[in-house]
């Protein structure tokens, strides 16, 4: 027995040291040289401070839409739905985001919609959306705003970012970043 219980005491202590104190240090240190200082990456604009690396609730006409939330945006409660693609539920939230995409862009057809306008990503605080789901979008911001299309796919192709390392992924935009570029324009 005492074979086995000193190894596993000792074992104990040197897991509690390192990851309560070595581990947490390295992590701590990584974050306050990071980009944001270990708080986020923020925006101010007008006054008010947005984090550009968390999705945001755009609903207005306006405004392009960002992807949905399976935790409302929520951080807190950052997670998917965990529904499967045949699961009723999910079919139905599916088609009603679809529905309600249509009834705020009549001139688009179903067959134009992207899959991440109406499916939420698996954290549900995805910040960003497709190039194609900004762009079927224009026409409504546009008439909206009473901009051309032409000035919002400019906007858009400025705001677009290219795939890590040009081949892995791709391209995606910020949809905070578009949105307040886009209050900028007016």
């Amino acid at each position: 027995m005492k074979n086995n219980i000193l190894p596993a005491i000792r074992l104990t202590l040197v897991c509690l040291v390192f990851f309560c104190g070595i581990y947490t240090a390295i992590i701590w240190g990584v974050a306050q040289v990071s980009s944001g200082g270990g708080k986020g990456q923020t925006i101010t604009q007008d006054g008010k401070t947005y984090y550009s690396n968390l999705g945001q609730n755009f609903t207005s006409d306006q405004y392009f839409w960002s992807r949905p939330s399976a935790a409302s945006y929520n951080s807190a409660g950052s997670s998917g739905s965990n529904k499967g693609p045949t699961n009723p539920d999910y079919l139905a939230e599916v088609q009603a985001r679809i529905d309600t995409f249509l009834v705020h862009n009549p001139e688009i057809d179903l067959a134009q919609i992207p899959s991440d306008l109406v499916t939420a990503s698996g954290s549900g605080l995805d910040p960003h959306i497709s190039v194609q789901a900004a762009l079927v979008q224009v026409k409504r911001i546009a008439k909206k705003r009473n901009l051309s299309e032409t000035d919002l796919t400019n906007l858009i192709q400025n705001h677009t970012e290219s795939p890590l390392l040009g081949f892995a992924g791709t391209e995606k935009i910020n949809v905070l970043q578009l949105n307040l570029a886009l209050d900028q324009l007016q």
